[in-house]
């Protein structure tokens, strides 16, 4: 845990939520950390209390383990936030066992079928479901407890801004998430809470390597900084944006992309 006093951390006294913060089983043995992990872990470290929700509970269980091993304070939440129920409940749940909610992030996501050939309705409402109902269920239960200074943090992707994962559902539902962002900015501007997006372009992560597993040619995307990003870099943009620092920003998309949009 970072030995900087309170005055120079980045989320002092914060107390956080991450959505999707456990990370993907994976064989690997040399497996990267997965955002979500990341996210909490910096986050910790960075002086907020986290509580981490995912739907595997091993999965979350290991992530507060982690945070708690380097002093950290961190709770473990279970569910599917894409049911409404669900949603509130593990809202009202985080805010009773941290005292509170001031942050909130979003990070989870998956993509079904390939090409519109090989896309069935099925495929794009489970990941609408997952990619957009689910953060809207949970900023709508989150907004009414949050007090002024609050932050929102969703994690998108580089393929909302620009096509080239080859699965409409998932560009597709990416690209929703800027409208639910600028939305919930707007709505919720007026009582000092921000909301903004990070866009992880090529992230060598569990889920990244699976993508790269079933589809080669993604490690060859030519990248402008010439290699992929890791997950703690998409942590720092995102605890960034949940600061003091990033007090004037709302409504933005900041990609984490080594310049991958560029291209």
């Amino acid at each position: 845990m970072s030995a900087a006093p309170a005055s120079q951390l980045l989320l002092p006294g914060r107390r956080v939520l991450v959505v999707g913060a456990g990370t993907r089983p994976s064989p690997d043995p040399d497996a990267p950390v997965g955002n979500g992990r990341a996210i909490s872990l910096l986050a910790a470290c960075e002086g907020a209390a986290v509580a981490c929700l995912d739907v595997d509970e091993a999965a979350a269980r290991t992530t507060a383990d982690m945070v708690e091993a380097e002093g950290g304070h961190a709770s473990v939440l279970v569910g599917d936030v894409s049911d409404p129920r669900t949603a509130s409940s593990c809202v009202a749940e985080a805010s009773e066992a941290l005292g509170g909610l001031d942050g909130l992030v979003l990070n989870v996501g998956i993509g079904r079928g390939f090409r519109l050939s090989g896309t069935t309705p099925d495929d794009w409402d489970a990941a609408f479901a997952v990619n957009v109902r689910a953060h809207f269920l949970a900023v709508q239960a989150a907004v009414d407890c949050f007090e002024p200074g609050s932050s929102i943090v969703f994690v998108s992707s580089v393929a909302g801004l620009r096509p080239g994962s080859g699965i409409p559902s998932y560009d597709s539902s990416k690209a929703a998430l800027t409208g639910l962002c600028r939305h919930v900015a707007l709505e919720s501007g007026r009582r000092g809470i921000r909301a903004n997006i990070v866009a992880p372009g090529l992230i060598d992560t569990p889920l990244g390597r699976l993508a790269s597993a079933g589809r080669p040619s993604r490690e060859r995307t030519p990248v402008p900084l010439g290699r992929q990003g890791t997950a703690v870099e998409v942590a720092n943009a995102v605890v960034f944006l949940m600061s003091n620092r990033a007090s004037y920003i709302t409504g933005q998309i900041l990609a984490v992309d080594g310049g991958l949009t560029l291209v």
